[in-house]
């Protein structure tokens, strides 16, 4: 079953209006709503980091792109259960194998380390509580922007595909 971005209505709902403490506007953490019923779903989050904050983790599942987070930014993407394996790539490329469990939420942390040239990316398990720890900090991806990078790389796929074919 494919995979599909849900970052709708529900997910800003989740977010709670900031709270004045000590003079400071201060955010709750996010609250993730609950899977569809019989679907799993993976939150990807990349914590606010000054190391790689211009380069955006972008998640690809079978070559296609699922989502991407910029720096202090998180995604949620519905999953049919069963295994599932992301990548995500700049000068190098890392790859996280997930077990989507039914009725379940999935936590995936992306970092952005020191590189040659770019950052290097690095997706880990992550749990609710270590984004629960975060999440106050974190915006959620813009949904139509998403939307339309997703757009843009299927069709650059495509393009490519249709060129190398045409090569042959």
């Amino acid at each position: 079953m494919r995979t599909f971005i849900v970052l709708v209505a529900a997910l800003a709902a989740g977010i709670a209006a900031p709270a004045v403490a000590g003079g400071k506007e201060a955010k709750a953490p996010v609250t993730v709503p609950a899977p569809a019923a019989g679907q799993g779903q993976i939150v990807f989050y990349r914590p606010g980091a000054f190391v790689g904050s211009a380069i955006r983790c972008t998640v690809r599942e079978d070559g296609k792109m699922i989502g991407r987070a910029g720096n202090g930014r998180y995604f949620i993407v519905s999953a049919a259960p069963g295994k599932h394996t992301y990548t995500t790539k700049t000068e190098a490329t890392d790859t996280l194998n997930v077990e989507v469990e039914p009725d379940e939420t999935t936590y995936v942390k992306c970092k952005i380390g020191m590189g040659v040239v770019a950052g290097r990316p690095n997706l880990s398990p992550s749990t609710e509580a270590e984004f629960a720890a975060v999440s106050a900090k974190l915006k959620p991806q813009d949904a139509e922007d998403m939307t339309k990078a997703i757009a843009e790389d299927e069709a650059e796929r495509a393009a490519k595909a249709q060129k190398a074919g045409a090569s042959n």
